[in-house]
């Protein structure tokens, strides 16, 4: 069997710029505008939540789910769910009763993202962490990477989607409020996270006394874009204690700089030899 020689050239070229992108990847690259925009977030103040559920309620009309029946319970842990982007719990702590939000986390660097194979789990240059059903092909790796275990698959639909928390992107980016803050206006608070944590410290030195001396997320998973301020420590409110500070795709980042071109040279050009063959040989069935 012949080969189009113009086609086999092209996959060459082809399978020739992907190595350079590859290599070029693991360089240092100078910021753009769009890289330097800071990421927006969400300080939650546990001190002040009262249990109320509006940021529930608000939250399931905005993106057309159930409104949640069910109410906050010690010694019940609600979860996130297809039917639910954020939920209230109830701990009974060495403080008394204290409530937390659970929602996605808004990831700096999100391990969602990055196991996604199609980019539909996206981090957004403004901060959110966005699910894009056009670009998902179902595989659920977002699910299994997530260290705070947030995205969730609509199992019983006929067409399928990953539900979690997406900041209310769609109003962000038009320089509103995320239906949650707006509703609540107390215990969230919504901005950049560098003023989050600037409100955040500030509260913690104007009352020392009520605050454990600590912000939940500004470092947690290599920092998230949600950040806690609570009376009492983390491991009293239901978080993960084992969670490394550091982020999970940087475990990764090494090991995929070092690897050698010719891994991806030869699957590559195997790949370019199929497609430039493929065509020739289905002329040839054709002719026959």
């Amino acid at each position: 069997m012949t080969i189009d020689r113009r086609k086999f050239f092209k996959s060459i070229a082809i399978t020739g710029m992907t190595i350079i992108g590859v290599n070029a990847s693991g360089a240092p690259k100078a910021k753009s505008e769009d890289e330097e925009t800071e990421f927006y977030g969400i300080l939650y103040d546990s001190s002040i939540c009262i249990g109320c559920q509006a940021c529930e309620k608000a939250c399931a009309k905005a993106h057309g789910l159930p409104e949640p029946t069910d109410k906050p319970e010690v010694g019940v842990v609600r979860k996130t769910s297809e039917n639910q982007r954020c939920v209230l719990n109830s701990y009974e702590t060495s403080q008394g009763e204290v409530y937390v939000r659970n929602q996605c986390m808004h990831c700096n660097e999100p391990a969602c993202a990055a196991a996604c194979l199609t980019q539909a789990m996206y981090k957004t240059k403004e901060g959110p962490v966005i699910w894009r059903e056009d670009k998902c092909m179902g595989c659920r790796y977002c699910m299994i990477s997530c260290p705070f275990d947030v995205p969730k698959f609509e199992y019983g639909s006929t067409n399928p989607k990953i539900q979690k928390c997406d900041m209310c992107y769609d109003r962000i980016i038009k320089g509103e409020k995320p239906v949650c803050v707006e509703t609540c206006g107390d215990a969230l608070f919504f901005g950049t996270r560098r003023e989050l944590v600037a409100e955040a410290r500030r509260r913690i030195a104007e009352i020392p006394e009520l605050y454990v001396d600590s912000i939940y997320g500004e470092r947690v998973a290599g920092g998230t874009g949600y950040l806690y301020l609570a009376p009492v420590a983390p491991g009293e409110l239901g978080f993960d204690t084992r969670i490394q500070p550091s982020s999970y795709p940087a475990l990764t980042k090494g090991f995929l700089y070092s690897v050698p071109s010719v891994f991806i040279l030869v699957p590559t050009l195997l790949l370019g030899i199929h497609e430039a063959t493929k065509s020739r040989k289905t002329k040839d069935e054709n002719h026959d």
